[in-house]
């Protein structure tokens, strides 16, 4: 569906039951119907065109005002727009669907993440772990339907960032200080990961393919992590959210292929001798509470994503017969259909093939570490490979917030869009900063329970929040004592896996390392 010109608008009756907001987004649509109204009693701009009223109109006066209608419900009712939306990378264009939607969802919702599950069990046990990811999946599933109702929750606004939302359910300056730090956290944090298991999957890969072929001087594991960021960088120049859905094709096919490939390969070859399903023992109790809190960081690190819902939804056209809820929805289903297909078998398999001795780099260094010799060197390199096409797309994918953001600032100040060069400059910018961080923290599960613990409220907790602010339930009825429990309890897990991963880090920082083949 083609959208309208931005200078179209569209004069509607005023009406007391509807306040429309002073800014709105390019695309400019409502959605269908005022938040907490039916649809028998709530009004829409086509309202005033009922049977009722066209009862006594003459034949060809009824004909124009039915489709006056339809021309209505099908381009939504255009109010002033904000200008601005259009050159940043999120809103700059407005042609996404069902597809875009699950290749989006899929792309950031299963990915590296799932390598290092197995690593949670192996500190958390049979019974607790497999818990443990089925609680936090249901929560993040409910979680994500909150966020994509409130999307359109106020008639006549898109909430395209979840910043903005944040600040429509907490205040301005609150809702700011509460979501900006943990989003763009999240998509930084993770853009650091994907350098670590995306230059380290290529140092192995290298050396699979070229065996005893290798050189006598190797690049190093830090020359790898530069290549995998250049590459990153030369990616990131597409200029926005719509123009990666074929990097997101690309990144959800190669996730769930090479997840398989993984748990497979693991179950099907010989276990260690001397494996044991026992929780990992530790010296006192206080360090096998913080390593419990840091597992369960990583298992909320798993489920990661929900920063760029709002995002993702902000892609498609929305008018008030065709609301984006719709499409944005029945993608988002599809896509957590294979993303528990791809975590449960990895971090179940994963544990049953490798139990404790699971080294601290997840599941794809334990197959090199135990099977490098017994698995077929050309399937193990195209499992290898996989990873780092996946890698690669969803650097893309978690860094187009960031990306969002550096060109708002600079739109706000210079009134004018980012020109190619400086886009491309702050693309660059960020890719670099993100490799120094990731060369001085080479710890991927450290730094992903610690990345779990801090950002679990943008999952766990604020849509919560967001849903009893904004949608205003009854007051202590079930809906809102649900919702008030599910995000306190998401703020108190925030404190305490944070507590944990950082003592993780400390503690184990300058130990844990990826697996060294010899």
């Amino acid at each position: 569906m083609d959208e309208r010109p931005e200078t179209e608008l569209i004069s509607i009756p005023a009406t007391p039951r509807v306040s429309t907001p002073e800014i709105q987004t390019p695309s400019g649509q409502r959605s269908p119907r005022p938040a907490g109204q039916k649809s028998s009693t709530a009004w829409t701009p086509t309202s005033f065109i009922s049977p009722r009223f066209l009862s006594p109109i003459g034949t060809p006066m009824k004909k124009v005002l039915i489709n006056m209608k339809g021309y209505l419900e099908e381009v939504g009712h255009l109010t002033k727009l904000n200008p601005q939306d259009a050159w940043l990378p999120i809103t700059e264009s407005r042609n996404g669907n069902a597809h875009y939607a699950a290749f989006h969802n899929l792309n950031a919702g299963v990915g590296f993440q799932a390598l290092v599950l197995p690593v949670a069990f192996a500190f958390l046990g049979w019974s607790w772990g497999i818990l443990s990811l089925t609680i936090a999946y249901c929560w993040q599933l409910y979680t994500l339907w909150i966020l994509v109702q409130l999307h359109e929750a106020v008639p006549g606004k898109r909430y395209n960032r979840y910043v903005e939302l944040a600040q429509a359910a907490f205040g301005e300056r609150l809702g700011v200080w509460l979501a900006l730090f943990p989003t763009v956290y999240l998509s930084a944090g993770t853009a650091t990961a994907l350098i670590l298991i995306g230059g380290e999957t290529m140092k192995l890969f290298f050396q699979i393919v070229c065996g005893p072929l290798c050189s006598s001087n190797p690049l190093t594991t830090v020359e790898w992590y530069l290549v995998f960021t250049s590459l990153c960088i030369v990616l990131s120049q597409l200029p926005n959210l719509n123009s990666i859905a074929g990097l997101s094709l690309v990144g959800a096919i190669t996730a769930i292929t090479y997840s398989t490939m993984v748990w497979v390969l693991s179950v099907s070859q010989q276990r260690p001798p001397t494996i044991s399903y026992e929780p990992l023992s530790l010296p006192s109790s206080s360090a096998a509470l913080f390593s419990v809190m840091n597992a369960l960081g990583i298992v909320a690190f798993a489920f990661r994503g929900h920063n760029l819902v709002l995002e993702i939804q902000a892609t498609m056209p929305s008018t008030f017969k065709n609301p984006a809820h719709v499409p944005m929805w029945r993608g988002a289903k599809v896509a957590y259909f294979f993303i528990a297909l791809c975590l449960f078998p990895v971090a179940i398999g994963g544990f049953w093939a490798y139990g404790n001795l699971m080294p601290s780099g997840g599941i794809l260094n334990a197959l090199y570490a135990f099977h490098s010799h017994s698995i077929p060197r050309g399937l193990l390199a195209l499992t290898f490979l996989l990873v780092v096409f996946n890698c690669l797309s969803s650097f893309q994918i978690y860094s187009m917030p960031a990306f969002d953001s550096f060109e708002a600032g600079y739109t706000s100040r210079t009134n004018r869009p980012c020109s190619i060069w400086v886009r491309s400059g702050f693309r660059v910018f960020y890719g670099f900063v993100s490799f120094f961080i990731g060369v001085a923290l080479p710890f991927l599960s450290s730094l992903a329970g610690l990345l779990g613990g801090l950002t679990l409220p943008v999952t766990f907790a604020y849509p919560c929040f967001m849903w009893v602010l904004i949608k205003r339930p009854p007051k202590y009825s079930f809906n809102w004592y649900f919702n008030w429990i599910l995000g306190w309890l998401g703020v108190a897990f925030s404190l305490a896996f944070s507590i944990g991963g950082i003592w993780s880090i400390v503690n184990n920082g300058l130990k844990l390392k990826f697996f060294k083949p010899n």
